[in-house]
């Protein structure tokens, strides 16, 4: 098993958390609102990076989580974003005001678990780390957006000290008449 797993840090001190010449836009959290308010992160974004939705969805999770995991859905509290786009990368910070994703070691581990069992091919343990729940989950709940972010979001996915606030980034290929370049 040589291959990398990938995983949430914690570290508020991280390049990802420099808000310098970012945007920024405050919002309430209202569930009902999140595809408004990512559209209108998202439109700031040149369409060479959009990737067929990707990013969109990408960012709707993470306002998603903030809202319903960490501002329990209470419209008095705010989401905070901070978000800057170019050609070749897309970089997001989203604080909330709750109490800050307490388990990431224990998301940690079960993601390593998870990856291990997949590399190992050892696919009766694997259906043992479909999905992370906590006493907190809900049947809507299974840890499928944290997967995906740690996948997507190929610069990290970092967390600040108390948690509530996870800066992302992605450093997208260089494009030339439709082909990658180094």
């Amino acid at each position: 098993m040589s291959q990398d797993v990938k995983e949430l840090i914690i570290n508020e001190n991280h390049p990802l958390f420099d808000h310098t010449g970012m945007f920024y836009k405050e919002f309430p959290s209202d569930f009902r609102q999140i595809r408004y308010f990512t559209l209108l992160i998202v439109q700031k974004a040149p369409p060479e990076i959009k990737e067929i939705n990707l990013l969109e969805q990408q960012i709707s999770e993470i306002i998603k989580n903030a809202v319903k995991h960490g501002n329990q859905n209470n419209p008095e509290k705010k989401i905070r974003v901070w978000y800057s786009f170019s050609t070749a990368h897309a970089h997001l910070i989203v604080e909330d005001e709750g109490e800050g994703f307490q388990g990431i070691e224990e998301w940690n581990l079960f993601n390593r678990k998870r990856q291990e069992a997949f590399l190992a091919q050892d696919f009766e343990n694997l259906g043992n780390f479909v999905s992370y729940r906590t006493l907190r989950s809900d049947e809507h709940d299974g840890g499928n957006a944290m997967f995906a972010a740690v996948e997507y979001w190929n610069d990290g996915v970092v967390f600040n000290s108390r948690r509530n606030s996870v800066a992302v980034g992605k450093t997208f290929p260089q494009r030339r008449l439709g082909l990658e370049i180094s």
